[in-house]
């Protein structure tokens, strides 16, 4: 396993040593921490190995009962505090955020006006940032707005954003 890991987080910072995570004398790839830490450089994600599943998901149960991320002597390496994130948004799409009738309602609106039915710009409810209006497309005229949408729920809503070396950067989700 050990040359396995090694591999992997050569793969993942190429091949010259400047890049190379973790010195031979300072860390063993035995170490819980320093295996998560060589799982995680996977260009492929941190489980592609089948020998970097149980310590990954050893980290997510870990981190999910709010205890810190682990150590590994002779790493370059931070991790931010455990952040909270429910919902994604495709592409195309930002998420936003407002107190509604219920609470803080999240949905996603679209980065770009979207072409809808000429029969909203002929409408007399209109005003606010998402009212359609008629631009000029494609040599044409046609009804816009900014596009509304329910956002996607995540299945691992928990992140922590893993700093390897100063150099490589990746958000965790559990």
């Amino acid at each position: 396993m050990k040359n396995l890991l090694i591999g992997v987080a050569l793969a993942a910072f190429g091949v010259t040593p400047s890049f190379y995570l973790i010195s031979g004398s300072d860390a063993r790839a035995g170490e819980w921490g320093c295996q998560v830490i060589l799982c995680l450089s996977s260009p492929g994600g941190p489980t592609q190995y089948a020998e970097c599943r149980p310590p990954i998901q050893k980290l997510w149960r870990e981190l999910a009962k709010g205890r810190s991320f682990p150590s590994c002597s002779g790493a370059g390496f931070q991790a931010s505090r455990p952040g909270y994130e429910p919902y994604s948004c495709n592409s195309g799409y930002r998420l936003t955020k407002r107190y509604g009738d219920r609470g803080l309602e999240a949905s996603c609106i679209s980065t770009t006006p979207q072409t809808v039915s000429n029969d909203e710009c002929y409408s007399e409810n209109r005003g606010g940032s998402t009212s359609p209006q008629w631009r000029r497309s494609g040599g044409r005229v046609v009804c816009q707005r900014y596009v509304t949408t329910r956002p996607n729920v995540r299945p691992q809503p928990h992140y922590v954003d893993v700093t390897i070396d100063g150099v490589g950067r990746q958000r965790v989700w559990y």
